[in-house]
């Protein structure tokens, strides 16, 4: 059985220059927190997930995985 992906974060991280540390940093939480969404064992709230965004300078919606590609 696969892992289901729901979340970018990780993928979205790289392709900006970013680790995780510099996320929790930025967010000012856990780099355990981040790891977590990043290999998707957990998933940020709405507000955590926005707040992602704009870190990262893109909309919220291309932080989740669309439901057509699953």
């Amino acid at each position: 059985m696969s892992k289901i992906i729901y979340n970018r974060i990780k993928a979205v991280l790289a392709e900006n220059g970013k680790t995780n540390k510099d996320l929790a940093d930025a967010l000012k939480i856990a780099p355990e927190t981040v790891s977590s969404w990043c290999t998707n064992s957990a998933q940020p709230s709405i507000k955590k997930l926005f707040e992602v965004a704009v870190y990262l300078n893109i909309e919220a919606g291309d932080l989740l995985v669309s439901s057509k590609r699953r």
